[in-house]
C-alpha cells in the first residue's frame, strides 16, 4: 500500500496554489517563534477573517448564531476559534487541535551573572531537546517582561538585520578530548546552557566589580526600562535567531524553527479560517505545555477548552450541563501534531511499511505512545474508516505512519487528553525532519495537502 509523491499529480492550479500557501506559512513561522506571538498572529489571521473576540460578543449581548464566527484567548498563550455550525452544538463539533509551543530554552528568574569579564544568562531547557544542538549558533531572546506598575513590555533581540545575536560557547576541538568520550545527551549538560550577551565592561568612577553585567543591564534599562529584579516577572525564550527560509535546490521544503508544532497549528487554522458554510460547528483548538505534558492554566489539561464550550453554547442560547458533556462527547476530532518523516541517513530507526514519508501528504497515526503503545490513544477502527472516507472524497494525499520502530522509540500529542470526555480522536499530522531540532524541515507539497485534508474534516466529518 505505498502512497505516490503528490508532487507527480500536481497541474499548474495546485502548483501555484501551493506556493501561495507555503509562503504565507513561511511569514507566519518567522513571526511566531513563541507560543505568545502565535496566540497573536493568529488572532490577527482571525479577525481579518471576521472572527470577534467572546468578550466583544458576551458585551454585546446579542448572542451567537449559525455562521457567526468568535475566539477565545486563555492568558495570551492559547486560542480557541468557532464557526458556529447549523446542527446544534449538542451533536457535537469538529475539531482540529494542535500545539503551539515548541522546544526551546527558556530564562531561569534570576539568570544575569558575570564570570571572567564575560555576562551570561542562565537557562532551563524546555521539552525534549538534544542539548548539543544549541551551542555554537545565533540565537534571539523573545518574551514579555510583567512589571509590578502592570505593564507588560514584549522583547525581541536577535531577529531585524540590525540586531545582534546572542549564543552558547562551544569547547574547541583543539581542547575536546575528554569531552568527545562522554555519552551525547551529556556533551553538554543543561547547567551549561548559559547564553553569552556581552563583554564590554561600563566605565563607572566606583569601579563596581560586575562592570560587564553593568553594561547589559544600562542596555535593558535604556531599551526596555528594565530593572534587574524584573527577570523574576519576565517569560523570555531563547531560540534560534533568524527567518524560515525554502529548503532544497528545488525549493520543494521549508526550514524553519517550531514546526513542531506550529506546521500543523497553522494549517489547522487556515482550513477554518476559509471554511464555508458548516453543518457542525468548527473548531480549532490551538494549546500550549504540550512538549512538557500539557499541563498548566494553558495546557491541553486545564478547563479551558471546556469552560469556553459553555460559554459558547451559552451564547447561542443551547447551553445545560448535560448538553455541554453531550457536546464533547459526540466530538469528533483531528489531533493535529507532527509525525517523523522517513530519514534516508538513520533507516535503522524506521519501520519502512509503517514510516511517513516527505511528499506524501497528511500523516493519520492510529495510534501513538511507545514501547507497547504506552500512553497511547489509539482510534477506533470504525472512526479510522470515517476518516479514509472524508480524505478519499476530497482528493486529498494521506499515508499512514507509527513514530519509529516498536522498540525505538515512541511519542505522544493531545489526542489522550480529550479522548477522555468520550470523543472521537485520531493523531494526524505533516512529517517533519529534525524533529524536535532548532531548525526543522517540512514539505510544502504536505502542507498543501493537510490543509485540504483538515478543511475536509470540518466539513464532512
Amino acid at each position: 500500500m505505498e502512497r505516490e509523491n503528490v508532487w507527480l499529480k500536481y497541474g499548474e492550479e495546485d502548483h501555484k496554489a501551493l506556493t501561495e500557501l507555503a509562503e504565507a506559512y513561511r511569514q507566519f513561522l518567522s513571526a511566531a517563534k513563541t507560543e505568545r506571538e502565535c496566540v497573536r498572529e493568529s488572532v490577527k489571521l482571525a479577525r481579518a477573517a471576521g472572527y470577534r473576540s467572546l468578550e466583544e460578543v458576551m458585551a454585546s449581548g446579542t448572542g451567537l448564531k449559525a455562521g457567526d464566527r468568535v475566539y477565545a484567548d486563555c492568558m495570551g498563550k492559547a486560542l480557541a476559534l468557532f464557526q458556529i455550525g447549523r446542527a446544534p452544538l449538542e451533536m457535537g463539533m469538529n475539531l482540529l487541535g494542535a500545539h503551539i509551543d515548541s522546544p526551546r530554552l527558556d530564562l531561569k528568574q534570576n539568570p544575569l551573572y558575570e564570570d571572567t569579564e564575560q555576562a551570561l544568562l542562565d537557562t532551563h531547557y524546555y521539552g525534549g531537546i538534544k542539548k548539543y544542538q544549541w551551542v555554537a549558533m545565533p540565537l534571539a531572546l523573545h518574551g514579555v517582561v510583567a512589571k509590578k506598575d502592570g505593564t507588560v513590555v514584549d522583547v525581541a533581540i536577535g531577529e531585524e538585520d540590525s540586531d545582534p545575536v546572542v549564543g552558547i560557547s562551544d569547547l574547541l576541538s583543539h581542547l575536546s578530548g575528554e569531552q568527545m568520550e562522554k555519552k551525547a545527551r551529556v556533551v553538554i549538560e543543561g547547567e551549561d546552557l548559559n547564553v553569552l550577551v556581552g563583554s564590554r565592561p561600563s566605565k563607572t568612577e566606583d569601579e563596581k566589580k560586575e562592570q560587564v553585567k553593568e553594561t547589559i543591564l544600562s542596555i535593558l534599562k535604556e531599551k526596555y526600562g528594565m530593572e534587574e529584579e524584573d527577570f523574576l516577572s519576565a517569560e523570555i525564550e531563547v531560540v534560534p535567531a533568524g527567518r524560515a527560509r525554502d529548503f532544497g535546490l528545488d525549493r520543494s521544503m521549508i526550514m524553519g524553527y517550531g514546526q513542531d508544532d506550529r506546521i500543523c497549528a497553522y494549517t489547522s487554522l487556515v482550513a477554518l479560517l476559509k471554511a464555508g458554510s458548516l453543518e457542525k460547528t468548527g473548531v480549532c483548538l490551538l494549546v500550549d505545555k504540550e512538549e512538557i505534558g500539557s499541563v498548566g492554566a494553558t495546557g491541553m489539561h486545564s478547563r479551558f477548552f471546556e469552560n469556553t464550550v459553555a460559554e459558547i453554547m451559552e451564547l447561542c442560547g443551547q447551553y445545560s450541563e448535560l448538553g455541554l458533556r453531550r457536546a464533547l462527547a459526540r466530538s469528533r476530532m483531528l489531533s493535529s501534531d507532527v509525525s517523523a518523516a522517513y530519514d534516508p541517513n538513520y533507516p535503522s530507526v524506521f519501520e519502512k511499511k509503517n514510516s511517513s514519508y516527505m511528499g506524501r501528504g497528511l500523516v493519520f497515526n492510529k495510534y501513538t505512545g511507545s514501547r507497547g503503545k504506552s500512553g497511547s490513544n489509539d482510534a477506533s477502527a470504525e472512526y479510522m474508516a470515517v476518516v479514509r472516507r472524508i480524505m478519499d472524497d476530497n482528493q486529498v494525499a494521506w499515508q499512514t505512519a507509527e513514530l519509529g520502530k516498536v522498540d525505538v522509540g515512541g511519542g505522544g500529542t493531545i489526542a489522550y487528553i480529550t479522548a477522555q470526555y468520550g470523543m472521537e480522536v485520531i493523531d494526524s499530522g505533516i512529517p517533519v525532519l529534525n524533529m524536535h531540532a532548532p531548525w526543522e524541515i517540512g514539505s510544502k507539497a504536505d502542507i498543501y495537502e493537510a490543509t485540504k485534508g483538515y478543511a475536509a474534516f470540518l466539513k464532512d466529518a
